[in-house]
Parts: structure tokens; sequence; C-alpha cells
């Protein structure tokens, strides 16, 4: 009956029944709350009104459990509600170890989406049941939001950095997805489907690209065509520091401190490379700002993260990280 109401779409991802119950439970407890405050203030509206006009009130004294009750009763629910909200949020924040990423960009007033083998859909996104995916999101333009009703997760998707959002598909269909941000004039074109199929039947779907190339390899050419390998191979000591197991290490800075090098570092280094400057190395990377668009960051960095060093050992902490000499 619920799936027939308009403002209760189908419930299709492993944590859409959690925030039903913690949506549903606040729902009651407003409606019991405000049906109760009202039929009390009819109630001693009509007990205690004025029948003669000489009648003058007297004081009530006040029973000391029934303010305790009227105190500790609603805090209790509220603290309730607010421990089982952050239970639930921190499960739909918190993608698993094992989820697949797919890469999204928005545009007004479309979606881009790309998955792992190099796959790329606009306004539609094919995913395969039974799979944790991860989304790494930005925009080119301006403040975006992605919605997907029918799996209860939604994300503000900004320019200029990444915001990720997750899901796990529990029943094959097609499903709305939404900008839930205000981001222009023609802002309610910005729509699309979330098609869900069978592990199986999307491998079949998969199929049909044949010959796109993944964002690792698309990434490698980029990093070919732009020269970053002139500065930063492997055994780079000069220009550039090496790349190799780079991803999610520790670098120096040259003012003292510290960064991880995440998507946001790699991303920062390579269009501001002055901004989180390399101890040892010299600010000779000139910057690609306006260079390489959103789509093409994303295949560098997914390029970048894919290197391993030489026997695979670790890359060196201090001396690990862009200067100011990628491509």
């Amino acid at each position: 009956m619920l799936r027939d109401l308009p403002l209760h779409p189908p419930s299709a991802s492993t944590f859409a029944g959690q925030v039903d119950g913690i949506y549903f439970f606040a729902l009651v407890v407003s409606i019991v709350f405000s049906l109760l405050i009202a039929v009390l203030i009819v109630a001693f509206a009509v007990r205690y009104r004025r029948r003669e006009g000489h009648e003058v009130g007297e004081p009530v004294h006040g029973s000391l459990w029934l303010e305790i009750g009227w105190s500790a009763i609603p805090f209790a629910i509220m603290m309730a509600m607010f421990f089982w909200g952050t239970k639930v949020f921190f499960t739909v924040i918190r993608p698993p170890a094992d989820a697949i990423e797919y890469q999204v960009v928005a545009k007004r007033w479309m979606w881009k989406f790309q998955h792992p083998n190099g796959q790329r859909e606009i306004n539609d996104l094919h995913v395969p049941v039974g799979t944790p995916i991860r989304f790494k999101m930005t925009s080119e333009d301006v403040i975006h939001s992605l919605f997907f009703p029918a799996m209860r997760t939604k994300a503000d998707v900004l320019p200029g950095r990444y915001t990720t959002l997750w899901f796990e598909a529990t029943k094959p269909g097609s499903y709305y997805l939404f900008c839930a941000e205000y981001c222009g004039a023609e802002h309610s074109r910005m729509i699309g489907r979330v098609i869900v199929l069978l592990p199986h039947d999307y491998e079949t779907w998969l199929s049909g690209g044949a010959g796109i190339k993944s964002p690792e390899a698309r990434g490698s050419e980029l990093f070919t065509a732009f020269a970053c390998n002139s500065c930063h191979q492997d055994a780079s000591t000069l220009r550039g520091p090496a790349l190799a197991g780079l991803f999610g290490k520790p670098v120096a800075l040259a003012d003292g401190g510290h960064a991880v090098a995440d998507d946001a570092y790699l991303r920062e280094s390579i269009l501001n490379p002055t901004a989180k400057l390399v101890a040892g190395y010299s600010p000779v990377m000139p910057t690609f700002r306006g260079q390489v668009n959103e789509d093409d960051l994303m295949q560098l960095i997914a390029y970048i993260k894919s290197l391993q060093p030489a026997g695979g050992g670790a890359a060196t902490p201090q001396r690990a990280g862009f200067d100011g000499e990628m491509p």
C-alpha cells in the first residue's frame, strides 16, 4: 500500500528500511504529541473557562511528579531518536571497504556517470544487485545534490571538491534519481534513472561497451600527453617526486606540516601546485587549471592511485607527493 503513496517511494537499498524506521518513528511521535497537545488545549479551555463575569482564578500548586514526567518522557524520546538517528547516519555515510567506486560529474543539466571499466552514461545509471557502490562526485559549475529516493540517500555535489555517497541495491528495477539542490532555471530537467540489474544481466550490459578504456588507462594517456612522466618517474629526485605508492600516504611539506595524499590532495596539486609544496622540491610545476576538466582530473587521479612502487615497496613519506611538477 505504501508503495502507491507519492511521498513514499519504493525501498531498494540495504539501509532504506533503517531510514524509513527512524522517519516513521519521528512522524508517529510528532502526530501523537500534536494531537495530545491540541486535545489538552481544548479540554482545559472548556474545563477551566470563566463561567461568571466576576470569577477570579485561584493559584494552582504544581505537582513535582507531573513536572518530572512531562520533562523526562520527551527527553527520553528525543534521546532515543538522537542515538537511533546517529546510528543510521553513520551507516549511510560510511561505505564498506569493498565498495566499488563509480565516478560522477554533475553539470547543468545532466549527470555524467562512469563505471569502473570506463563505461559512461548520462542521466541513466546501471548498477548490479547486491554490490556496494561508492560514488566519488564533483561538479563542473554550481552546487548540485544527487538524490536516490528509493535508496534513501542524498549528498551535495560541490564544485572544486569531492564528496561521496554509497548504496547497495537490493531489488532489480528502474528508480528515479534527482538533483535535490536548486541549480538554475532548468533544475527540474536534471533527472535520471537508476536501472538495477541482476549480476549476470549487468555483466551482459557492460559487455556492450567493448573497447572502452578504464579510468586508469585513460589517465595513463593523459599522464603522458601532459608530460607528467618527464618529472614524476619512479626514480625522480630532482624536478618532481615519484608518485608510485603515493596514494594514502603522509606527505612532508615544505612549511613543516604534513598532508595525506588523498583524492583532494592530488586534485589540488594538479590545479594549484604551490598550495602544498612538498619538502625538498622547488615550486617549478605550472598549474593545469583550465587545461583539464573534471572528467580528466578523475582519470588522472585514478591512474596515480593505481601506481605501485617497483618491488611492491612503500613510497617514502618525506619525498612522496607533488611539488609542483606534475604533468
